[in-house]
């Protein structure tokens, strides 16, 4: 029984290692001045102002290299200003969604879902995997699983499941967002040095006013910033997990 079962670890291993799948530091070293290394990245997050302050300078910093960038908003945000109705409030933070992606030059999608009764399902599992099918992505972006926020957590798990299913062939990797207080039990596989782009990421967060972004920041992100790149050995850096093991079904973190 043991012999079978590492047997079929080792398969496991080796078939995902033969997929051939694109990297974060692989694409952070192509040049996209050739057509065949110019790639398409696509970050899924629960709300307006999550891909942002989650990992905004890598996303800045892949646009800079000539790489395109997507980001899917699980929900508009409907219940995240006090005091105004869900459609006055999806309206606005739609809005306010565009704007910061008009400073990353990233495309905004939104998936329709709404903000504090996301659902993971089958139809809402079908309609990402639509979504970003269309995209043809070389590497995912979303929010680590482990998140107290639901929203965070089916955004999360929809986008683990489109992984697992899907045909195309592209990497995972899941970001943080004010650690400690909603992501927990992060330890990165992988940082991206946003030294250079810290400041877009920071003004494309402050698109989003309806948030209090220097809230956002003191919720941890700058110091989350300061760390990461600490452990770089940089000025500033943005932490990842990569999702490994996709091969014969299983995978593993």
């Amino acid at each position: 029984m043991s012999s079978t079962f590492n047997s079929r670890r080792a398969f496991v291993k080796n078939t995902s290692a033969g997929l051939g799948l694109l990297t974060l530091p692989s694409l952070l070293t192509a040049n996209p001045a050739i057509p065949s290394e110019k790639k398409k990245i696509v970050c899924v997050g629960g709300h307006p102002d999550d891909p942002e302050s989650g990992c905004g300078g890598t996303l800045a910093k892949l646009v800079s290299l000539g790489h395109d960038v997507t980001i899917i908003y699980l929900t508009t945000g409907e219940a995240g200003i006090p005091g105004t109705s869900h459609d006055d409030a999806a309206r606005i933070r739609k809005q306010e969604a565009i704007n910061a992606c008009k400073v990353l030059n990233a495309k905004p999608v939104f998936a329709g879902q709404i903000d504090g009764a996301s659902i993971v399902d089958n139809a809402s599992l079908q309609h990402l995997q639509s979504l970003i099918k269309d995209e043809k992505p070389a590497i995912v972006f979303t929010h680590w699983p482990i998140d107290s926020h639901k929203d965070h957590q089916c955004a999360s798990l929809l986008t683990i499941q489109t992984w697992v299913r899907t045909d195309a062939k592209f990497s995972l990797y899941f970001f943080e967002v004010c650690a400690g207080e909603q992501t927990m039990g992060f330890r990165p596989t992988d940082f991206v040095d946003i030294t250079d782009t810290r400041e877009i990421k920071k003004k494309s967060v402050y698109c989003h006013p309806s948030q209090d972004p220097p809230g956002i920041y003191a919720c941890g992100h700058a110091a989350m910033e300061d760390f990461r790149g600490r452990e770089l050995g940089v000025n500033a850096a943005e932490g990842f997990v990569r999702m490994t093991g996709k091969g014969m079904g299983g995978f593993s973190v």
